[in-house]
């Protein structure tokens, strides 16, 4: 059975049209959350017309109107083309002159420098733009700074080097937007400087032949919302249509960009941009194009994370991604690019075997701080008041995991979090996560501007930072001054619910159906189902600290379900204490497709005790 929230017994607050509509009663989850229908009167109604005028699947069509896709915008949400989103590369701020460079670049033959950051989005940025100089004949060098070491974003020691190693050019990408002073010193020691980034940026810009970035002050592009890697692919475009204009391909065979789209898709995912417009469109493409398994490097990280189906945007963000990114926050920084660069099979899986490992230490490390942060927080008697979770250590936490820490203290407690490791100098290296409304990667620049932190920056979900221990307190009052009134804006207990369904409804047809308003992510959430008054026949914890159990609806029917990670949450305590109790179950649908069979399993959210 699936069933409309709009036909559900719902409890309403508020008045008209946009009244919030509480589904099945739950008002207090397990989890200390509110559930309420994600779809207003006005969307109920577009899901109706859309499923009329469309000829999908009642359940589809709710799916997507509570994602606010009205009726005539339903075609391209469902088959998001690259052709009709890509906007012309010449519309953001100095892409011309970028391309420019770039072409006579390849035409001259010159030492080109790639400097990227250390997490995915760097490596699949810096990957991309070597493909295409490889292509048209140019072995750059690329460097990836180490996060302990180096830090984030160019430095001057690395740029000698580079410089010394004789480049010309240095395209620095994913960073490089508020570097002034490395980038200063490129330039007087006789290099030229592109810069390709998507971060936040004030109104000065750092001392380069072209800042390609979105996020310009002066960028009217629309296209803030890409990855770095995406503005990369943008470049590739503007570059390779120059480079055609000026016939440099005659006789010659273009670059296929459109078969790099596995990259692009990939760094999308993993830094958590938004999946709206342009990078709905990279993704579904590059899904389509890693699944050709043509990037041996990809191949072999796929077979070393044991993925024996076809990849979608959960694959990306839970197993490829974080494998990438254990080179470069405990490893060597260079892994990632140099899988992803690789045409020797053998070599692919050498380095993909070397980050599964990485990761698994990752893993470890990240438990053991993320039980002694959570620790701090509640044994902290101010902290439930405060509009940011902000924990530090003392020398003995890796700076490599306190991304991973922030982020797990964000699902915890449902507010922005930031993690910071002191070093034996007495300066921290921080990372923070957000929640959806509150813009962390603002809140951090001003924190720079104002003198509290030392450097940082980022976007509106994700910022690293550094900051002198002695200014710690400083700056949580700051944080929490400044983020109060958007934090407070943004009603983290609320459970958006986008239908019911029984566990005898959940089939594969359904779950098959919904992928058509994929892919799911940041900006394009995954559906969530309500599962009224089922029976939690099993429920057991894992080595790992997740619970696994069965839930029976009153029709016979039955559905595996896991919670990550909730060993010693609310949620986690009223699983293992509610075997064979009725209870509302909330959550996700996935096709599990273990041992070559296809089940549908729920990823749980949320439990709630019916009431009456």
């Amino acid at each position: 059975m699936a069933g409309s929230l709009a036909a559900a017994k719902n409890e309403v607050s508020g008045i008209g049209d946009t009244a919030e509509r509480t589904v099945l009663g739950v008002g207090q989850s397990a989890g200390g959350r509110r559930w309420v229908d994600r779809l207003d009167r006005a969307a109920h109604q577009a899901a109706l017309a859309i499923a009329q005028q469309h000829d999908v699947p009642e359940m589809l069509a709710q799916v997507v109107a509570g994602r606010g896709i009205g009726p005539d915008e339903v075609a391209s949400y469902l088959d998001p083309s690259l052709r009709d989103l890509m906007p012309d590369p010449s519309s953001l701020a100095g892409m011309d002159a970028a391309a420019d460079r770039l072409a006579d670049a390849v035409q001259a033959g010159e030492a080109v420098a790639i400097f990227g950051d250390y997490d995915v989005d760097g490596a699949t940025s810096a990957a991309l733009l070597a493909r295409f100089l490889r292509e048209n004949g140019i072995e750059p060098q690329i460097h990836i700074p180490d996060r302990i070491t180096e830090g984030y974003g160019p430095n001057e020691q690395a740029i000698s080097a580079l410089k010394e190693a004789g480049a010309s050019l240095l395209v620095t990408v994913d960073c490089g937007s508020t570097s002034h002073e490395a980038l200063a010193h490129a330039g007087a020691i006789g290099l030229d400087v592109l810069v390709i980034d998507h971060h936040q940026i004030g109104v000065d810009l750092p001392p380069a032949i072209s800042v390609v970035n979105p996020n310009r002050q002066d960028d009217l592009s629309g296209q803030g919302h890409l990855a770095a890697v995406g503005v990369v692919f943008l470049t590739l475009v503007a570059a390779n249509r120059t480079l055609r204009e000026r016939g440099w391909y005659a006789g010659k065979r273009e670059p296929n960009l459109l078969g790099w789209l596995d990259l692009v898709a990939l760094g999308t995912v993993a830094d958590v941009v938004p999946l709206k417009g342009l990078n709905r469109a990279y993704v579904r493409k590059g899904l389509i194009a890693l699944r050709s398994r043509e990037c041996l490097g990809l191949s072999a990280l796929a077979d070393a994370s044991r993925l024996g189906e076809a990849p979608d945007t959960y694959h990306l963000g839970f197993l490829l991604g974080p494998r990438i990114n254990a080179g470069g926050r405990i490893g060597d920084a260079g892994l990632g690019v140099r899988l992803l660069l690789s045409s020797d099979a053998d070599e692919a899986t050498a380095i993909a075997a070397q980050l599964d490992q990485l990761n698994r230490e990752r893993q470890e490390i990240e438990a053991a701080i993320v039980a002694e942060a959570v620790a701090m927080v509640e044994a902290d008697p101010a902290a439930d008041g405060r509009s940011v979770t902000l924990v530090h250590s003392e020398e003995d936490w890796h700076p490599g995991v306190v991304g991973l820490v922030a982020a797990r203290l964000k699902e915890r407690f449902a507010k922005p979090a930031i993690a910071i490791a002191i070093g034996p100098g007495g300066f921290g290296t921080g990372s923070a996560r957000s929640i959806p409304g509150v813009d962390i990667g603002a809140a951090v620049r001003a924190a720079v501007d104002e003198g509290i932190a030392v450097k940082g920056g980022g976007h509106a979900m994700a910022a690293g930072l550094t900051v002198a221990g002695v200014k710690m307190e400083e700056l949580t009052a700051f944080l929490d001054a400044r983020l109060a009134s958007s934090v407070a804006a943004v009603d983290a207990s609320r459970l958006e619910i986008d239908a019911l369904l029984t566990a005898g409804g959940a089939t594969l047809e359904v779950v098959k159906a919904l992928e058509a308003a994929g892919p799911f992510g940041s900006g394009n959430p995954q559906p969530v189902f309500a599962f009224p008054a089922h029976r939690l026949s099993f429920a057991d914890a894992t080595e790992q600290g997740h619970i696994r159990c069965t839930f029976a609806s009153p029709d016979g029917g039955r559905l595996k379900a896991i919670a990550f990670r909730a060993v010693g949450t609310p949620l986690g305590d009223a699983l293992l204490s509610g075997r064979q109790n009725t209870l509302h179950a909330a959550g996700t649908l996935r096709v599990d497709r273990w041992g070559g069979r296809e089940t549908v399993q729920l990823h749980l959210r949320d439990v709630a005790v019916p009431q009456g």
